[in-house]
């Protein structure tokens, strides 16, 4: 089945979500925002023009169901952005998939189709994943009264109320309903440029597991206190940031990644000694075997700072997820549309970074595609993608939808 984009339409509404929620060349629309719910309402007016039921479920998640009696894809990704970041992390994969569920109209075919989805706050402004944890159902009422803005503190709850969404019903994804879901995003990192690739077909997508260590000590007066007596908390995180650096080059994978991302020492005073210091560790990889070894090491950490003192430390985990394996047949019909489109310029490649499609493999075949980022910028306003890159990945998308449709 051959399914022909318009890649200038698609590159035509990308620029068009670029214009709502503006922060120099890229978009800040933090997740039900107004500019944010702004996007999601063209997005369901652009789904209904082509014939779908369409509408915004009571967490956020666009959803639409295509007329199609027969076969049927889903696609997407998301529309919120991180805090003053990039206009085409999320905002591409729903263009694609909105571009591919029109090519498929306009190719007269009724009897097969896509239903398009934008999932809500993929970015984690109230959470992980929290429209796909929804459809899924993973997320629990009692996830939804806990969340919070991690910006602004706005209660998940009290924003859904005043978009209009408290009295909505929340979609349950039915998983029988499709062959498979499809995903597009930019790559995030500079692999595809530095290798002078076009297209990126994903293999799988990390895991992400997350960790709070609190170092405890005792707070003094910074020039009275003796140096010899000091428990300085900023002094044992800093000795055991250094033991991560030291010990994870023996233990992690090919591809693993760790960073230190937040860390807090109270009181916080330039003249006092922090009696209390607290930092996050977060690694990633999509071999579970090297997330364990991973694990493992951190304990011995813990273990091995407070065996030498003079502070101590205790961990817990904040987040674990599981690598997902994209599909195998998603992957070949990726492989043989990036060959028609741009032969000789595709390779399969994991993805560092965690997307919507991971929820989705848990309940039906799932695939992913990239498209290069400029300098492998991504989560800053400077992100971008040459407009040839976007236009080639919207016909990629579309030939892919059309070979799994007939397949």
């Amino acid at each position: 089945m051959t399914v022909k984009a318009n890649p200038e339409r698609a590159l035509r509404d990308l620029y068009h979500l670029r214009s709502i929620g503006t922060y120099k060349t890229g978009v800040h629309r933090p997740t039900l925002t107004e500019d944010d719910l702004v996007t999601r309402h063209w997005l369901v007016g652009e789904l209904q023009a082509i014939g779908h039921e369409a509408w915004i479920d009571g967490i956020g998640n666009v959803i639409s169901h295509t007329p199609a009696a027969g076969k049927k894809l889903l696609c997407g990704s998301h529309l919120e952005s991180q805090n003053r970041a990039g206009w085409l992390d999320g905002a591409l994969g729903v263009v694609y998939g909105l571009e591919a569920a029109r090519a498929v109209v306009e190719a007269g075919r009724t009897d097969v189709g896509v239903d398009v989805f934008a999932f809500a706050d993929e970015e984690g402004h109230f959470g992980s994943f929290t429209g796909s944890r929804s459809l899924t159902g993973e997320l629990t009422e009692a996830d939804i009264d806990r969340r919070a803005d991690r910006t602004t503190g706005r209660p998940l709850r009290q924003a859904l109320a005043e978009a209009g969404l408290g009295d909505m019903p929340r979609y349950r994804l039915d998983p029988s309903r499709y062959a498979g879901m499809l995903e597009a995003h930019i790559e995030q990192g500079d692999w595809l440029e530095s290798e002078d690739l076009h297209i990126g077909i994903v293999t799988s997508i990390v895991a992400i597991w997350q960790y709070k260590l609190v170092f405890e000590g005792v707070q003094n007066h910074a020039g009275t206190t003796r140096m010899a007596i000091r428990k300085d908390a900023g002094v044992a995180l800093r000795r055991f940031c250094q033991r991560v650096e030291e010990r994870f080059p023996d233990v992690c994978g090919e591809r693993s990644v760790w960073t230190v991302g937040q860390i807090v020492l109270e009181p916080g005073a330039p003249s006092i000694i922090p009696g209390r210091a607290e930092m996050t560790l977060q690694f990633r990889d999509a071999d579970m075997e090297t997330l364990l070894r991973l694990e493992q090491t951190v304990g011995e950490l813990v273990d091995e700072a407070n065996a030498a003192g003079p502070c101590t430390v205790a961990w817990e985990t904040m987040n674990k997820n599981k690598p997902a394996r994209m599909d195998e047949a998603i992957q070949a019909a990726l492989a043989a549309a990036a060959e028609a489109c741009a032969p000789g310029k595709h390779a399969r490649m994991p993805s560092g970074a965690g997307h919507d499609a991971q929820m989705m493999a848990q309940l039906m075949p799932a695939g992913m595609m990239f498209i290069p980022s400029i300098g492998g910028i991504s989560h800053h306003w400077t992100e971008n993608s040459t407009d040839a890159d976007i236009m080639r990945g919207a016909q990629v998308y579309a030939d892919a939808v059309g070979r799994l449709l007939a397949g």
